[in-house]
């Protein structure tokens, strides 16, 4: 394929294999078009006799060997075999990069081994600066390089949101993963996104990625979406210089009087609005990350003080900020806990409720029984036979129950979030979301997160320091 035919050269790629942008796509064919490269002749799925080939370009580029424009043009070349690959080629690409470019365990000892051996401080530095160099996966430098491409950095998100779902099968994977991360940390800090409010006016093609991204309350119309974008509603995101209209993350925010304890209620599109100027308080009620190729790069912390630092400066009759948060992992730990033989903390009184009504004689397993009647929160009798114990087991779910890794976190994500951005827990509020995802998740119970400003850092210290959390009494009260 020579030059003339390259320029007429359109790649056919099945959207249902690739995850890198069609935008990204573009900017890379469009450099290898100026390039000397021939079509990257690689099945899709990467056969085993390819595999030496793939190794040995990339091995090339590693190598650094020749002038700028020939390294660019391997990087290029690697980049476009990457792109015509399907989902068993991806991952053989990425096991490659795993496997064979990482660091060199052999190398290693006989490092070590001099570094122990070593007598002056002279010896000693040589061979910490050696063994620091050695820790180094070979891979890295590859990665730098594909950065260097058009939407660089843009195509590595999207090739580590490919990688992602394969670490839980190739967990070898987890390490390229955490390099690609280290790498993008460095053009996604915080300081270099542009916090913007979203509205009606905005791109069609942005307010569509709002309702595609949405990950906490569904928007199922554009009439819903208006809705949260008008009057008393406001929703503001992160973006990236070169992601101008693709938001990273974006936090959805009503203003209103009083802290919220229902969820339908304050995204219904048939509740009259309020007016923001005569509103007191700001309620934070989804945060959605858009970007998986940046998941553990922390964005949500900053958005939220960012919003509320906008917030304070365009009304100043709002003084108070909360959320109106979901706890989604209180019915699996629920389920898990009970099967486990754990303590329900349940009373005479409220066995006997339970059982009557599940027709099991063991209470706790019952209860969950109960949990899984279709529509169990429309029978008001059983709602409130179950209310107290269940929003005590919520109280002790949030208050005591840590994660395995680390003792002082509060095992729900959510929880973990707010608490260690200085947050206090102010209500539990039984019944607050009866959607179908609210009622699978917490059996519709929501937190009010209290944003204090003047007590959010105390709250961080005692939190990440000591793993002490701050809750109002009347929270505290349902543990009782």
């Amino acid at each position: 394929m020579d030059n003339s035919d390259k320029k007429n050269f359109k790649l056919e790629i099945d959207p249902a294999i690739t995850g890198i942008s069609r935008r990204t796509i573009n900017n890379i064919i469009a450099i290898w078009q100026e390039s000397s490269n021939a079509f990257p002749v690689i099945s899709p799925d990467i056969s085993e006799d390819e595999k030496s080939v793939v190794i040995q370009l990339i091995s090339d580029c590693i190598k650094e060997e020749g002038g700028d424009i020939s390294r660019k043009a391997k990087v290029v070349h690697l980049a476009m075999i990457y792109i015509n690959l399907n989902n068993s080629g991806k991952e053989k690409f990425l096991k490659i990069l795993a496997h064979d470019f990482d660091v060199d365990i052999l190398s290693l000892d006989k490092i070590i081994h001099n570094l122990q051996k070593a007598k002056t401080d002279e010896q000693k530095i040589k061979s910490e600066l050696i063994l620091r160099d050695a820790l180094i996966p070979p891979r890295i430098l590859f990665l730098r390089q594909l950065i260097t491409l058009p939407n660089g950095f843009i195509f590595l998100k999207d090739m580590r949101c490919d990688l992602l779902p394969m670490i839980k099968s190739a967990p070898r994977l987890r390490k390229l993963s955490d390099d690609i991360k280290m790498l993008l940390m460095t053009y996604f800090d915080v300081n270099l996104l542009d916090l913007k409010e979203v509205t009606w006016d905005s791109p069609a093609s942005m307010l569509e990625k709002l309702m595609e991204y949405e990950a906490v309350h569904e928007i199922g119309s554009w009439k819903e979406l208006k809705h949260r974008l008008f009057t008393d509603h406001r929703v503001f995101a992160f973006f990236h210089n070169r992601m101008s209209n693709d938001p990273l993350i974006f936090v959805e925010v009503a203003l209103v009087k009083g802290m919220s304890n229902n969820i339908q209620k304050l995204i219904d599109v048939n509740v009259k609005s309020g007016d923001p100027y005569e509103a007191d308080t700001a309620i934070f009620y989804s945060i959605s990350s858009t970007q998986k190729g940046l998941e553990g790069i922390s964005f949500g912390n900053f958005l939220i003080k960012r919003v509320v630092k906008r917030i304070t400066a365009e009304f100043e009759n709002i003084k108070t900020f909360a959320t109106l948060s979901p706890i989604p992992l209180f019915r699996h730990w629920l389920s898990n806990h009970v099967k486990c033989g754990g303590n329900c903390f349940l009373k005479s009184d409220e066995e006997k409720n339970i059982i009557k009504i599940s027709k099991n004689k063991n209470a706790t397993h019952g209860l969950l029984e109960i949990l899984n009647f279709e529509n169990w929160h429309e029978n008001n009798e059983i709602a409130e036979k179950i209310k107290l114990p269940l929003m005590r087991l919520c109280a002790h779910y949030l208050f005591n129950v840590k994660r395995n890794d680390d003792p002082l976190r509060a095992l729900d994500p959510v929880a973990n979030f707010h608490l260690s951005n200085g947050a206090k827990i102010e209500h539990i509020h039984w019944m607050a979301d009866i959607s179908k995802r609210g009622m699978k998740q917490s059996a519709g119970i929501m937190l009010n997160y209290h944003y204090r400003l003047d007590k959010i850092a105390i709250n961080h210290e005692n939190y990440m320091t000591k793993g002490n959390l701050h809750a109002s009494s009347t929270a505290k009260s349902w543990l009782e």
